[in-house]
């Protein structure tokens, strides 16, 4: 009975660790000191026009593509598609908590070939910018 366990633990393991997407992430603070010595590169806003009337960083282009489910949401990134891929620099994905439909944007942004390595998601999104 144990191995049988022990065999369905390391099955749930090897299929969770699979099935996991790895994302990378900049703190708020990090950013911040990007922004202070102008490396910050591009900062993608994909919050709702309301939201980022309300509240947004500095300089980030707003794209109102929140939450990226619809190919209608995805249109609204393909400005901001091109001017990544015509640079080198970083690109932050800022959404209104970083979840969702950041990953969404990194996704698809990434299929539409912009190098993985330049793409960063802003951990806790705008909700946790106190800048």
């Amino acid at each position: 009975m144990k191995k049988i366990i022990f065999f369905l633990v390391g099955i749930l393991v090897i299929s969770t660790s699979v099935m996991a997407r790895d994302y990378q992430y900049i703190s708020a603070a990090e950013l911040q000191k990007r922004i202070e010595t102008n490396k910050q590169g591009l900062l993608l806003d994909i919050q709702v026009e309301d939201e980022f009337s309300e509240h947004h960083i500095e300089n980030a282009v707003a794209t109102y593509a929140y939450p990226v489910k619809s190919d209608q949401d995805k249109q609204k990134l393909q400005a901001v598609v091109k001017q990544a891929k015509a640079s080198k620099e970083p690109v932050t994905i800022i959404c209104p908590r970083g979840g969702g439909g950041a990953k969404r944007t990194y996704d698809y942004l990434k299929e539409q070939g912009v190098s993985e390595s330049r793409l960063l998601i802003l951990e806790g999104g705008q909700a946790e910018w106190r800048y």
